[in-house]
Order: C-alpha cells, then structure tokens, then sequence
C-alpha cells in the first residue's frame, strides 16, 4: 500500500551543505558583530534595496546561500542600530553573541512554552525563582515571560482589576458590575499604562496622572489628595502604579513611600520598572530602588539593561494563585495528565493571556549563567558612569545646556539658541544621518531636548565624547549660518 504522507520534508536532502551555509551564516553574524563600531549605527534603506524585498509571493524555491546573500545585501545594514556603541536613543539593549547563539538554539528546539511535561518549562520556573530572589518577592510569587514591559504592565492591570473585582469579572464583564475605579501614576509615567487602562475596558479617564517633582518623580502630597478627592466622589480607587525608571529621564518614584500609601489605601500596587528595575543588579544603585520588593507586581524587560536580544519581557506577582485566577481558563484541548506530555503542574498558559509561547527564557538563562549576574551589574553601573561623564561635559560647556535631572543612565539636554526647539530637531536628525552616534528627542518642561540613553554594553567614552563634539560642532555650523543671514 502506498504511503500517504507527502514524499518531500523540509529537511534538507544534503545535511552537509546545509552545515556549511549554517556555519557561513553564523560566521557572517560574528563578522558584523565584530565589526559594529566601523558601521554606521543608521542607514536610511535606499530605493534599490526596498524595491528588492518587495516581490510576490515566492512559490518556487530559492537555495538558502541565495536567501542570505539578499539577507546580507538588503536587510543587515539597514537595522535600527540598536546593537551599535553609538546608539544613544531610546532604551534599548545592545544584545550579547551569547544572547544570538541562545536564541538560535530555542530556535532549533522549537518549544511551545504554552504548557505540558518538557524541560524548557523548567527552565523558564528557575528563570521566574531567580527573579523573585532578587527582586526579595515571596515563593508564592509567580512570573511570566512576555513581549515587553507593555505587555506586563496590561497584564499588571488585568491582575489588579481581578483582586479588586474578583474572578467573576471576567465572566461578567465591568458594565454588569457597575463600579467605577480609578488608577494613579505619575504624569511621566510611560503611555502603555494609559493604553493598559483602555484595553482593560477601565478606560483612560479613570487613570489620574498625578504632577512630578523637580526630579522628576510622583508627588507624595498630590497623590494623596487625588485618592481623597476621587473617594469623597463616590469613585472607587484601586491601583496605584510607581515607576521605576521614567521615560524622559530615568527618574525612580518614592517606592517606599507609594508602597505605604497602595497599604493603608488598600490599592494594588504595581511597578512599571521597564528597565530601572534591573538596577538592583548593581549594589551601587540598587537602594534607589527601596520599597520594590514590596510591589504586588512589577514589569520590566530583560532586554534593555539586561543586554538579552529582543524581545525579553517579564511580569512578577507576588500572589501566584491572583494571576493564575486572572488567566486561567479550563478547555479540553488543555486537559491535565498525571503522566506523559500532558502532565507537569505548572503551565504558563495559566498566566497569561498567550498559549503559543516561545522560549525566551532560554536566551534569558544563558546571558545570566554566560555572564553572570554581577558582570550585568557592572554593565548597569557603567552606563551610569557615562551618563555623568556626558552631563559633566554638558555641564562644563557654556554652549549646551542641561534640561532635565540624571538620577541614571538617561541625559536630556540642548544647545543654546534663540530658536533651540527648531535647532536641536535639526541637530538629531543631522547625527542621525551621519551615522556616528544617535540619540532622539523627547519633551522636558515644555522644551525639546537631546535625550541620550545610554544602555548598551558596548558604548564607551568615546562615544559620549563623540556626541558632545558632534553637537558641538552642528550647532557652531548653523551659528555661522544664522550670522551670514543676519
């Protein structure tokens, strides 16, 4: 009788000469890893190579060295230069060889992390107990790898949203209950806690962005009475969201304090510590974060200080059974076995809202295990370090100006200029293009500023130094150019 399955696998007929494209691939990813500092951190993708990737659906095959000749022409030069020492803009981490090779290795595994008796499960529960170990949370803590700090900050509130309501607001939803709650976080706080309050179906209103400090972080007294005013109107608060960490300047709210005020106001209490929150890797900056081990969660990624290739998110709950309540949900198709594949007693479908998982936590536990927690750390303290060189130069030359506090790795500042909003637009645009450096703008009381966030391991002092010449040198050049108009 014949066979009827397909007579072609997409395994290769010539296992050698796949290994040899392979170790060709991985050499050329070695190579530009090597090389990033001779590259361009940016290149604009010219008309040529995006009209080389725009073709039809291709039915036919095409030999793999073919593929990643167009991969090596068309798409690697043209990355967002995230992994490059002179990308200052926004806070993403550099990546590690380590980190790559992991993630080829998850690749070839090809796990569902959704649930079920296999080890990369394991691997991802002693990924979550060392995070509960070092963030001081209780074994009864769970956590979840996701996405992104957007992502677990909406899982955060869903968490908090169940504690508050109980699970059967997930099955009648918030209308039938009819209670009004309310949400406070600082005005700096990051907009994924508004969209996180939008898609929890809370809506953004009930979110209270409550004013900051001169540095930058929640005020203490305008919190309270917000919770007090929202009381008095019959409104019902019931999360309080600190931030570790903020955006614009890396500033890192009163934890301790907040976590006093989510205890006696009986809110949940959530941190979103996107990548502040790995400080406490580092014993030098770790006491600003006080008050952390006592958040009922707290979202961060391991890939920005944690330098694990993208993406690398994660959610901690200090109550294990209140996020299993949020999340999970009873179906055939996920029926329990107490042996076989089907078994083991803990599946992280039960944790969030994702069945198909991949295995982040593979690259995760090899960056850590690779490197170890400490050589992180000083990673951390030295992206610190360089951001006080930069506001020290800043600082020393009476042509720039600082706009905002450094509490960490994060530096706003301008040139001086009547027209600075317009200038300094035109300065990052400009260092954009010349591809040495790259930092971006953001808003600091009402002003545009020259944000540089320095977060990859691979940056040194040659690249601040090389920021502060080439603004230096941009702004004097449109000096000359206002002159000449005058």
């Amino acid at each position: 009788m014949p066979d009827p399955r397909p007579s072609d696998s997409l395994d290769p007929t010539d296992w050698a000469e796949l290994r040899r494209d392979g170790h060709r691939m991985l050499d050329g990813m070695f190579d530009h890893m090597q090389s990033l500092r001779d590259q361009a951190v940016w290149l604009l993708p010219p008309p040529d190579q995006l009209n080389a990737i725009r073709e039809q659906l291709p039915r036919a095959p095409t030999l793999l060295r073919d593929v990643h000749t167009q991969f090596v022409r068309s798409i690697l030069p043209y990355s967002s230069g995230n992994a490059h020492p002179g990308f200052m803009g926004w806070v993403q981490g550099g990546g590690t060889p380590v980190g790559m090779l992991a993630e080829m290795l998850a690749a070839g595994m090809n796990a569902n992390v959704g649930g079920r008796d296999h080890m990369a499960i394991e691997i991802e529960r002693q990924m979550i107990a060392w995070t509960r170990d070092l963030f001081g949370f209780p074994d009864t803590a769970s956590g979840l790898f996701v996405t992104g700090t957007s992502q677990a900050n909406f899982m955060g509130v869903l968490v908090a949203r169940t504690r508050t309501l109980g699970p059967p607001v997930r099955d009648r939803g918030l209308t039938v209950i009819g209670r009004q709650l309310t949400a406070y976080a600082s005005a700096a706080a990051h907009g994924c806690i508004a969209r996180a309050m939008e898609m929890a179906g809370l809506g953004r209103d009930q979110l209270r962005l409550i004013p900051v400090d001169a540095e930058h972080r929640i005020r203490i007294a305008a919190l309270r009475q917000a919770i007090a005013t929202d009381r008095a109107n019959g409104l019902e608060p019931f999360l309080l969201i600190g931030t570790a960490g903020t955006v614009d300047v890396g500033a890192i709210d009163d934890l301790t304090a907040l976590a006093a005020i989510a205890a006696a106001e009986q809110l949940h209490f959530h941190i979103d510590g996107a990548f502040g929150a790995l400080a406490m890797l580092a014993p030098r900056l770790a006491q600003l974060l006080s008050g952390i081990e006592r958040a009922d969660s707290l979202a961060f990624d391991w890939h920005k200080w944690g330098q694990v290739p993208y993406d690398s998110g994660f959610l901690l709950v200090r109550d294990g059974a209140l996020q299993r309540q949020t999340f999970a949900a009873d179906a055939a198709y996920l029926r329990r076995a107490e042996r076989g594949l089907a078994g083991g007693d803990w599946w992280p479908c039960d944790y969030g809202p994702d069945l198909s998982r991949g295995f982040r936590a593979l690259k995760t536990w090899f960056t850590l295990k690779t490197y170890g927690a400490d050589a992180i750390g000083q990673v951390i303290t030295g992206t610190v370090a360089l951001a006080q060189r930069l506001a020290g130069r800043i600082a020393a030359e009476p042509e720039m100006e600082l706009l905002g506090p450094v509490p960490l790795n994060i530096v706003c500042f301008g040139y001086r200029s009547p027209d600075a909003d317009r200038l300094n637009a035109e300065i990052v645009a400009d260092l954009h293009q010349s591809g040495r450096v790259a930092p971006s703008l953001t808003t600091v009381d009402g002003r545009t500023a020259i944000r540089a966030a320095i977060v990859n391991h691979r940056t040194m002092a040659e690249d601040v130094d090389a920021l502060i010449d080439s603004v230096l040198a941009l702004g004097r050049a449109a000096r000359v150019v206002q002159a000449a108009c005058a």
